[in-house]
């Protein structure tokens, strides 16, 4: 009998281990890692291998899925991982509109979802269903500002614009218009554009003929440099400025000499060399850079840190959250929010962030910088 009683006990202590090894908080995570988004998709899955295992006493299981660049799978693995898996929070997905696409099923379920995307309109403007959205990229605001900085430092006075014809595009526009008529910078000319389009020579032609001292290119990667390389083919002489959609290897392989000069705002990680060490983000970029560097054998574009801040956020967010409730609970997924809108002076790889109840990305100007395309590069544009 006494036998049978230890060997209940240690099946008993063997039992609790296994469970409290288990992981305790599980975080759903969507990319585009195949598909036209691919390019996007793909550093910010590798980034997931990055991402912290634990958060405070609690382990964190990451479970991951590719919806193809598909939008309709988007919301069909949005929905597994919601009904199936009883996930905490969200990351992902990949691209604009797969994000606004689901963001609806996430505030239903009332589950936090951290999109690393390049529009503000999943978060701006705040309403019941955006207050479960966080966005792990600068918003527009905070881009625009440098750009417009920049214009004006160089006697900009005019600019014409395109962008994407979609919610990246159309906030870009929203956002920067005002600003730039606030500066005393004027609009003369507003052109859209699709992410399949091959050729943008008639709104290149209407742009240029609205002879503006400088262009702003509203699109991201490889296509953000059709406009770009179009207006050089015509023979547009001023300044072309880029969001941060265009701070990527991809922007410079596939324009090649035509993109040299374009200036861009993003995040420092592009230029870390030149970057000084008192700057507070850098530290963690460095590490972000070199790790993702290590295991993947190049240095992430920035649609990987975008994934990899929504792992540090969480990871700060969770141990305050499971002083309310209990992972895979709604008090649990409830507080996750509460805690995440709480961010404050955080440290992460492209700023530091400050969340407010309007204002759920939260990052500041000190995770920015403007670059330029020198010899085939970015290189940190220092005057």
């Amino acid at each position: 009998m006494k036998t049978k009683r230890v060997v209940l006990a240690l099946s008993a202590l063997a039992l609790s281990a296994s469970l409290s090894a288990q992981a305790q908080v599980k975080i759903g995570v969507i990319t585009s890692a195949t598909g036209p988004t691919a390019f996007v998709g793909i550093p910010q899955k590798n980034s997931v291998a990055l991402l912290p295992k634990k958060a405070g006493d609690l382990t964190i299981e990451y479970i991951s899925y590719d919806d193809a660049s598909d939008s309709t799978q988007s919301v069909q693995l949005t929905k597994k991982l919601l009904t199936e898996y009883k996930i905490d929070a969200l990351i992902g997905p990949s691209g604009s509109p797969n994000a606004m696409g689901v963001l609806q099923f996430m505030a239903e379920s009332q589950t936090p979802m951290l999109a690393p995307v390049g529009t503000a309109a999943v978060v701006v403007p705040m309403d019941d269903k955006k207050r479960w959205v966080f966005k792990t990229h600068p918003n527009d605001d905070v881009i625009s500002d440098g750009l417009i900085a920049a214009m004006a430092k160089r006697g900009v006075k005019t600019v014409g614009f395109i962008g994407y014809n979609d919610p990246y595009g159309e906030s870009w526009y929203k956002t920067f218009a005002p600003m730039a008529q606030k500066a005393g910078i004027q609009m003369v000319a507003n052109e859209r554009y699709s992410r399949q389009d091959t050729s943008v020579t008639g709104q290149v032609a209407k742009l240029i003929s609205a002879k503006p001292d400088a262009v702003l290119v509203a699109g991201v990667a490889a296509g953000a440099a059709l406009p770009h390389t179009q207006l050089v083919d015509a023979g547009y002489k001023g300044a072309i400025y880029h969001t941060h959609g265009s701070a990527s290897g991809a922007f410079i392989q596939i324009g090649g000499k035509k993109v040299e000069g374009a200036l861009v705002v993003g995040p420092l990680l592009l230029v870390l060399d030149e970057i000084a060490d008192s700057v507070p983000t850098k530290k963690i970029a460095v590490d972000y850079v070199g790790n993702y560097e290590k295991q993947f054998g190049s240095k992430p574009p920035i649609f990987g840190a975008g994934t990899y801040d929504a792992g540090l956020l969480l990871m700060r967010a969770i141990p305050e959250a499971a002083r309310k409730g209990k992972p895979g609970t709604q008090e649990f997924r409830t507080a996750l929010r509460d805690a995440l809108e709480g961010t404050k002076e955080m440290v992460t790889s492209q700023g530091v962030v400050t969340m407010t109840a309007q204002d759920h990305s939260g990052y500041d100007h000190r995770g920015r910088v403007l670059v330029t395309v020198k010899d085939g590069k970015f290189a940190l544009v220092k005057d």
